[in-house]
Parts: structure tokens; sequence; C-alpha cells
């Protein structure tokens, strides 16, 4: 797992390759991360299938109550499967496009 922080987003990245296990760290690790916005970068695994994608699911619903954004990065998953309250984009540069995107929604009160 390796920790990148720009501006007021902090970019994880799976460097493992497991899904599961960097879910279980980044749960574990999550105290330190919960009050900044968080890209999460899973392109390194290339058997990420759109269940691994759903097990973020309950992360994503606490993170955005907390009035922050989480993204997921993805590319070789079938975005139209993915539920809607998960939000993944297969780059980087569109992770910090929705997160923006996000705080001047939130600065609005949407």
């Amino acid at each position: 797992m390796k920790v990148e922080h720009k501006g007021h987003t902090t970019i994880i990245k799976n460097t493992q390759g497991k899904t599961e296990e960097f879910l279980q760290k980044l749960l574990h690790e999550y105290h330190t991360f919960k009050n900044q916005n968080l890209i999460l970068d899973l392109s390194h695994d290339k058997a990420l299938t759109v269940d691994d994608v759903k097990a973020f699911a309950d992360i994503t619903k606490s993170h955005k109550k907390e009035k922050k954004s989480l993204v997921l990065v993805a590319d070789n998953v079938n975005f139209n499967a993915v539920p809607k309250s998960i939000t993944v984009v297969p780059t980087l540069l569109e992770a910090h496009d929705i997160i923006e995107l996000e705080e001047i929604e939130r600065d609005l009160g949407f």
C-alpha cells in the first residue's frame, strides 16, 4: 500500500495485487484517512472483478457521511455493473476531477 498526498486529497495505491488484502489493510488504517478525500488506485490488480469493487460499498458510504469523497480507479471492470453508490473511474486524472466537482457541490450546499 503506497500513500501519496496531493493537496486536499490522499491517493492510496494497491501495490500488492490482492484487493481483499488491500481493503482489510485500508479498513485497519481508515482512522488516519477518514477526514481526507480519498482516491483508491486499484489499477494494479488486473484480476479485479465487479464483486471486488462492491466490497468497497460500506467504506464508500461511511466516507460520504463524513462529507468527503472516495473514488476508485480501476480500468478493467464493467463500469455499468458497478452500483451507482460507488464512484469508479478509469484514470487518476478523472478521479481528481470527480473530487473537485464534489467539493464544489459541497461548497454550494448540494
